[in-house]
């Protein structure tokens, strides 16, 4: 970890915070319980899934000058992520969040105000190299006032020349209510040229009930994917619509799928991929990580064919 702004050449950069991850496996957490300790984050995710696929990776953050923003920072440069623009922040902690797994759906429990990374501001990009796609999510516009400027000043165009992806990614425990949620979110999506947002979210934020309306709602979006579970995946680019069924696949634990799916099609799409085969590399890296009892997962390139 260094203040260096040299990130070798990144094709992707994402931005936002990652936590220390305490998780007991799939039972209950009680005294004596063994524990495993990892990383998570979505957007240091997206940036893992898609360098497993061969894709330059960067990823921007803050940790705590602690074990923890070690460890996390540690866990993210192993997977081939490089991690030089993750600056060490000497008087706030890094954040910590518990899961426990189910496959019906986890509970998370999130241990992050005033966290390192919540501190995150504009001038964290500041000089940084342009990459080919910057990728940045909701969760990170929610952690502070100063994190949502430095979203919203990325999808305007603070890297100039990057292309901007913005994964929708509504935690309500984050926001002080849904409206303010919904407002935020779709500000900022209107300004960014990739969007990823899930059918189901989006119905909560927005009332959209189709993929459709929610091209209503963000026409002017150059790519536009919509995540429907389990039944599709839609993309709406240049006037066009194209939609790809969602593979079957036994669950084991769904937390970290769609981040997956992000570096699955930002993948393709830096491949300069059609729409139909990033949209099917999507799914599959999705599909490698629901079968996974863990937020990441080895995404091998033949899985996309």
């Amino acid at each position: 970890m260094s203040g260096t702004t040299d990130a070798r050449g990144s094709e992707l950069l994402t931005i936002g915070e990652t936590m220390a991850l305490f998780s007991p496996g799939i039972g209950a957490l009680t005294e004596g319980a063994a524990v495993t300790v990892s990383a998570g984050g979505a957007e240091s995710n997206v940036a893992i899934g898609a360098a497993s696929l061969g894709i330059r990776s960067a990823w921007l953050s803050r940790v705590g000058d602690d074990p923890l923003g070690r460890l996390v920072a540690d866990s993210v440069r192993r997977r081939g992520v490089d991690t030089t623009l993750v600056r060490v922040d000497a008087t706030r902690p890094t954040g910590l969040m518990i899961k426990q797994p189910a496959p019906s759906g986890s509970r998370v429990y999130y241990y992050r105000a005033g966290s390192a990374a919540s501190f995150l501001s504009c001038a964290d990009v500041a000089g940084v190299e342009t990459p080919r796609i910057v990728h940045v999510s909701g969760i990170t516009a929610a952690l502070s006032d100063a994190a949502r400027e430095l979203v919203g000043a990325v999808l305007a165009g603070a890297l100039t020349g990057a292309a901007t992806s913005f994964d929708v990614n509504y935690r309500p425990t984050l926001w002080p209510s849904q409206d303010a949620a919904a407002s935020a979110l779709l500000a900022l999506a209107r300004t960014a040229h990739i969007v990823m947002v899930g059918r189901d979210e989006a119905e909560t934020l927005w009332g959209t009930a189709t993929a459709e309306d929610v091209r209503e709602l963000l026409p002017d979006v150059a790519h536009l994917v919509i995540k429907d579970g389990s039944a599709e995946a839609v993309e709406f680019a240049s006037g066009k619509v194209w939609r790809v069924d969602t593979p079957p696949v036994d669950v084991v634990e769904p937390v970290g799928a769609g981040d997956a799916f992000a570096a699955g099609w930002i993948a393709g799409w830096l491949r300069e991929e059609p729409p139909p085969a990033r949209l099917l590399g999507g799914h599959h890296a999705a599909a490698a990580v629901l079968r996974s009892p863990f937020d990441t997962a080895v995404i091998h390139t033949e899985d996309r064919s």
